[in-house]
């Protein structure tokens, strides 16, 4: 009698227990660390990113009032507008000074389309050429110190280009040399971040994952067009001086919390590889083994599809670097040539030049254009481009969903840029129709446009930087994530460059420009597309597994 009794009063006991407890708590405690430290990361790289597009957004909402229509203000307005944009705080004597009432010196002639393209080219020119160089030294430091530098410099620069309005330079040099020097330092964000997510974050629903958390992109270019659009018509200034502190104070923040790997806190990771050893002070991986014999293991048909025509594997042993370690032990990092030999990377690398043109293209020329379309000023016109930002945090999370649901990477692109070039054209058409018609064809062409380049950034990259044929070597992930951006941000340098020297001859050019773009992105992705779609009709058992060599 008396154990028939003890279970129901054990079950009571557990109950009024949990009953005391706030529901806020039960949910807390019902995650386990594990857990806790995956979120935390997840929403701390977010963060971090998206001051880097936080800081990237001002120019374009700036090149507004960098130069203005002469033929629309007239001598009472200039005469206001020109007492209303001195701020208060700075000595009278000394104002900045714009030189005429058509802009701020030297982007008030006739060829500010140019001037400006040209800034816009300084900056994505150095990006993409230091992108290269960043993953090889970003895979070689630790992460958390190489992103924290990278942070403090980028803030500083973009803070240092605004210094100009309060100090009354109209040099063009000063402007370019200093978008140069920002673009190179700003190099140091993506490979780290990704680097960091990958360490945290399985393959399993990493479409997703990556879809949600590369919405950064598009929260950064939004918080960066409102800031900078709430200072545009009184002190441009202050438009790149607020978001360089931002930046700064972020990098204090990755400096003080950026976790680089579960392993330095002892948590659980889920990544498909365990590595035999790992060094916790310079987060470097030993060269790995398999713990699973890869001969009798089927692969998973993205893997499959990934591979060469001959199902073997595209790295050479002799494109593997291998690098002394604290302790004198040995540890391996992929060499260029190497990550370019990774099946894939080369396809994708080159899709998203392309797709970047079109989305950089956007991300600098959008305020103006509306500006010149739909004729609002600097400020309306930039808060009115967010929502083009806005279609993009879905087009990436949907894309990382279809991804992962049908496990085609390349055919959800494919599908996404097929889309994209029609939806352009009649972006360009109805746009002049009033700001209902933008308002719509730029949430539609946010989605389409940065659907691919979102899901190449990020969970591709992480797939190929993780991919099968290497063996385990954690080490290709900041290499292979540093070529595919790099390769993308020679697009992305010549999209506003392209935009810059067409758009005096109309905007409908640029638009053209930008579908042919598009094109070119499918037909990069034609092979891989045709692969993954052969994969559909060979069942799971009749996988062909890796050869060993």
């Amino acid at each position: 009698m008396r154990s028939t009794l003890f279970l129901p009063e054990a079950l009571w006991s557990a109950v009024t227990s949990m009953a005391r407890l706030p529901i806020g708590i039960r949910f807390l405690i019902s995650f386990s660390r594990d857990q806790w430290y995956r979120a935390f990361t997840f929403f701390l790289t977010f963060l971090l990113y998206a001051s880097f597009h936080l800081s990237r957004k001002p120019i374009s909402i700036v090149k507004g009032e960098l130069h203005k229509d002469c033929a629309a203000v007239t001598e009472g307005d200039v005469q206001f507008n020109s007492l209303s944009r001195q701020p208060s705080y700075l000595p009278p004597q000394q104002p900045p000074s714009n030189g005429t009432d058509c802009g701020w010196a030297p982007f008030d002639k006739d060829n500010y389309q140019q001037l400006l393209g040209a800034l816009d080219y300084s900056f994505l020119c150095a990006y993409a050429v230091g992108m290269y160089l960043s993953g090889i030294i970003g895979e070689r430091l630790p992460i958390r110190y190489y992103l924290t530098f990278g942070m403090f410099a980028s803030g500083a620069f973009t803070a240092l280009f605004g210094l100009g309005y309060f100090y009354d330079i109209h040099s063009f040099g000063f402007y370019v040399v200093t978008q140069i020097i920002n673009g190179l330092v700003q190099t140091t964000g993506w490979p780290s971040v990704v680097t960091c997510l990958g360490n945290w974050f399985g393959k399993g629903r990493r479409g997703l994952i990556m879809g949600v958390w590369n919405s950064h992109t598009s929260v950064g270019n939004i918080l960066g067009s409102l800031i900078a659009g709430y200072w545009v018509s009184t002190c441009w200034g202050l438009s790149f001086v607020v978001p360089g502190a931002i930046m700064a104070v972020m990098g204090m923040v990755c400096f003080l919390f950026l976790i680089e790997h579960p392993k330095d806190i002892r948590c659980s990771s889920t990544l498909s590889t365990h590595s035999k050893d790992y060094e916790n002070g310079t987060n470097r991986f030993r060269i790995q083994k398999q713990i699973l014999n890869e001969k009798n293991k089927p692969l998973d048909p993205e893997a499959q599809c990934l591979l060469l025509s001959d199902g073997s594997s595209g790295v050479h042993p002799n494109h593997v670097i291998i690098l002394p370690a604290e302790g004198g032990s040995a540890m391996a990092a992929i060499s260029f040539t190497g990550a370019l030999r990774i099946p894939g990377v080369v396809e994708f690398s080159l899709c998203l030049l392309f797709a970047k043109l079109v989305s950089y293209t956007f991300l600098f020329w959008l305020p103006l254009y509306i500006t010149n379309v739909d004729h609002l000023d600097a400020q309306k016109a930039g808060v009115l481009s967010t929502l083009f930002d806005v279609g993009g945090i879905f087009g990436g999370i949907l894309a990382g969903l279809i991804s992962d649901r049908l496990e085609k990477r390349a055919s959800t692109c494919g599908l996404m840029l097929l889309l994209a070039a029609p939806t352009l054209y009649i972006f360009s058409t109805i746009s002049k129709m009033g700001l209902e018609a933008t308002t719509v064809m730029l949430l539609l062409s946010g989605a389409l446009v940065s659907g691919p380049y979102a899901l190449i950034t990020t969970a591709v990259s992480a797939d190929l930087g993780t991919h099968k044929s290497l063996k385990g070597n954690a080490h290709a992930l900041a290499t292979v994530t540093a070529i595919i951006d790099g390769t993308g941000s020679v697009g992305a340098a010549l999209g506003p460059l392209l935009a810059g020297l067409i758009s005096p001859s109309g905007w409908n050019n640029v638009f053209y420009m930008l579908m042919f773009a598009d094109a070119c992105a499918l037909l990069c992705l034609i092979r891989l597309i045709h692969k993954e779609l052969g994969c559909t009709g060979t069942p799971t058992g009749d996988q062909v597994p890796f050869k060993e060599h």
